[in-house]
């Protein structure tokens, strides 16, 4: 079990927890296309909660590595960019057609790549172990929580469909904006 501690290995305790958060955001995925949100989203939050414990972990143990950093950030884009866009574009727009569900659409990609934009350029500015005071843009965990509110906004009827496309939007381009955000 000395592979758990060892920062070389792929499969240190920080990676085996992110693989936990990439699991969770894999299966969320699968209770969205069978229209069970609660569930999706519970499984969202299991892999949020993943994302923090992971970070932790590889701090506290010094297990930080390129591999681990590579790895936690496709689990941020499975669980915060692909996830909740897929849940609000499969829960809002499902039954719409049209103009709507074009623009929630064009939307929805613009989402992912900003997200994925983010995400490879975190990578490329990011060193092991380090921990920058402030982000710079909207981190995508941050940018997911977001998204759940819409949907529940959207839930309850609080916005439109044209609404939830505009916040949708706005969320994207602050994933990439200059907006300083401080690092917990």
């Amino acid at each position: 079990m000395q592979f758990l501690w060892q920062s070389k290995n792929h499969f240190n305790l920080a990676n085996l927890v992110t693989m936990i958060n990439i699991s969770a955001g894999l299966i969320a995925t699968y209770f969205i296309t069978q229209n069970n949100f609660t569930m999706a989203i519970i499984l969202a939050w299991i892999g949020g909660a993943c994302d923090i414990i992971d970070g932790k972990i590889a701090r506290k143990y010094n297990l930080s590595n390129e591999f681990g950093i590579q790895l936690d950030s496709f689990a941020d884009f499975l669980s915060f960019v692909l996830v909740p866009v897929f849940l609000i574009f499969q829960a809002v727009f499902i039954q719409t057609s049209g103009l709507v569900l074009v623009l929630a659409g064009i939307v929805s990609i613009y989402y992912v790549i900003s997200g994925l934009r983010r995400l490879i350029q975190f990578n490329i500015d990011a060193d092991a172990g380090e921990v920058a005071k402030f982000f710079r843009g909207v981190p995508t965990p941050l940018g997911a929580i977001l998204l759940w509110l819409v949907y529940l906004a959207s839930t309850y009827t609080l916005i439109n469909g044209f609404g939830v496309i505009a916040f949708i939007a706005l969320i994207a381009w602050l994933l990439n904006s200059n907006v300083k955000i401080p690092h917990p």
